[in-house]
């Protein structure tokens, strides 16, 4: 081990990861992705193994984002009760590789950039999903990634309110009353979903939920839905009442979504969907598929991560920390 590797911080990844530079990490993942420049067959997909002791998660995952930058490995768990303590949920670690040698680059937390990037992805999602107009957010939850949704839609849409529900009203209200404050405009605690969702042309779920906390009878039309917290079979933060008003059911990858995400699970076991109306981001991004074809459209995206994302803030980050322009 060399004595220039990089060990990072969690505040030293918060401040190197700004958000800007995370949106801008996600279009370079979703848009590789688009390309076929950051598919890796040769390596294992999402690995997630629930603990038979308790309700956590392990995961893994193994990318590498381009030929210039090194692989990156993350490993971690999801600790559900964390939230009652305020804790964040997701826990993990992440090392990179230098692309020539294969030599230890850099250790970082994981936990903020798996926060910072899945935050920013959404906002890559709702930038290419929803309508250009779309400022009415609806966001369920109101923890760690919660909030940090809120900031980074603020980064690609002009917001002028939210709406936040959450099981706490203590905590729901404690981060209406915080993303007033940093965001400069309308924030409420509502005491139902349904009250946070209708009329919302962005909804954002990052929960996780088990049940649906987001039902397709509530969308207005136009809405754009974003759902998070379904990264494995048996979670689902929306119903099928979704996914049959949706035009276009956009994931992060469709092979992998197939196998994870909840409510694609249940679609296609229920043939609501086949895998060939799964829509990849990056073809929406690179201009392969078409998601939207009208401001009345409903669009669904669900999002379970993908190392490529993690490749690509770790590489953001660390060339942040060198005082590299990219």
């Amino acid at each position: 081990m060399t004595d220039d590797v990089l060990f990072l911080s969690r505040d030293q990844v918060t401040t190197l990861l700004d958000p800007d530079t995370a949106i801008a990490s996600q279009r370079a993942a979703f848009g590789a992705l688009g390309a076929g420049g950051a598919r890796t067959p040769d390596l294992p997909g999402k690995i997630m193994h629930p603990s038979r002791f308790d309700d956590s998660v392990v995961f893994a995952y193994v990318s590498r984002l381009s030929r210039d930058t090194g692989a990156v490995a993350k490993f971690g768990s999801v600790n559900p009760g964390n939230a009652a303590a305020g804790l964040p949920t997701v826990h993990a670690v992440i090392t990179a590789l230098d692309p020539v040698t294969g030599e230890l680059v850099a250790v970082m937390d994981g936990t903020a950039v798996t926060t910072l990037r899945t935050a920013a992805a959404s906002a890559v999602a709702f930038d290419a999903l929803s309508t250009a107009d779309s400022a009415e957010l609806a966001l369920i939850g109101s923890g760690t990634q919660a909030l940090a949704h809120a900031r980074a839609v603020a980064r690609v849409r002009d917001l002028k309110s939210v709406r936040v529900w959450s099981p706490s009203p203590e905590r729901r209200a404690r981060a209406a009353e915080l993303l007033a404050a940093e965001l400069g405009i309308a924030a409420e605690a509502t005491g139902t979903p349904r009250e946070a969702v209708t009329g919302a042309s962005l909804v954002a779920a990052c929960t996780l939920s088990t049940t649906p906390v987001v039902r397709g009878a509530w969308l207005a039309p136009g809405c754009t839905v974003v759902s998070v917290g379904s990264f494995e079979p048996t979670r689902s933060e929306v119903d099928a009442g979704v996914v049959r008003r949706a035009a276009a059911v956009v994931v992060d990858d469709p092979e992998t979504a197939a196998e994870h995400a909840g409510p694609v699970v249940d679609a296609l076991r229920d043939r609501l969907l086949t895998r060939a109306d799964l829509i990849g981001l990056g073809d929406v991004l690179t201009g392969v598929r078409t998601a939207r074809t009208g401001p009345d459209d409903i669009v669904y995206y669900n999002s379970v991560g993908l190392g490529v994302q993690d490749a690509a803030a770790a590489w953001a980050v660390i060339h942040a920390a060198r005082g590299e322009g990219r």
